[in-house]
């Protein structure tokens, strides 16, 4: 009787270990009426199915898959139309339930997501971002119609310009990194965005996250990058 009980308590204690360990991603496309969701992750710099789901009239989907630790995941879509651009949305998994809304013609960037603090803070860090790279485009086009014109005045300008551009970018990026230090989002943005910035403020970055910050994947990432 003891031995089963003990048996008992034993494999309740693993279920609810597993449960804990788990993140459940669910959500809807709209608009969408046949395709398959894929839910990916970087292994070895490689991205990987962990599993997906056919669509065949019925727009929700729902994943289940085992986490260690908060992580980036990806969403990709493959509408069967052999066309793969624009249809991955990046976000950050965690631990619980995660839930991603978006629809058919704007899936990676209509999305509205809950469940994931630092998925939200990443919508909002592209958010700015975005207005960045476009600005970029905008000054490019002007430094090449200036190359055609052999304006080399202009081009002057606009070198300065983009160069301005790009330190306020990286600004922008460590400030949202140290704002948000609590979060897995901030030594994430300094590793995937910025690098190759300025070895002594990444330091700074890193000097204000908190231990169990530090200890995270791209934590441990941030540290290499200050000690190399």
């Amino acid at each position: 009787m003891k031995k089963t009980l003990l048996t008992c308590l034993t494999l309740l204690m693993i279920c609810c270990n597993s449960d804990q360990n788990q993140m459940i991603v669910s959500g809807n496309v709209d608009g969408l009426r046949k395709g398959t969701i894929y839910l990916q992750k970087k292994q070895d710099s490689i991205i990987v199915s962990l599993d997906s789901i056919k669509i065949n009239g019925n727009s929700n989907f729902k994943f289940s898959t085992k986490i260690d630790e908060p992580d980036i995941y990806y969403l990709y879509l493959d509408k069967l139309d052999g066309d793969s651009l624009n249809d991955i949305i990046t976000f950050f998994g965690n631990k619980g339930e995660v839930v991603i809304n978006t629809r058919l013609l704007t899936f990676d960037s209509g999305f509205e997501i809950s469940g994931s603090k630092n998925s939200e803070l990443l919508l909002e860090y592209f958010s700015i971002i975005r207005k960045y790279n476009l600005q970029n485009l905008d000054l490019l086009e002007i430094f090449y119609k200036a190359q055609i014109e052999n304006n080399q005045n202009r081009i002057d300008s606009v070198n300065g310009q983009i160069e301005n551009l790009i330190k306020r970018k990286y600004l922008y990026s460590l400030n949202f990194a140290i704002t948000n230090s609590s979060n897995e989002v901030s030594p994430y943005i300094a590793v995937s965005q910025i690098p190759d910035a300025n070895r002594t403020l990444l330091i700074k970055l890193y000097d204000t996250l908190p231990e169990d910050i530090k200890k995270s994947k791209y934590g441990k990432i941030l540290n290499n990058l200050t000690t190399d």
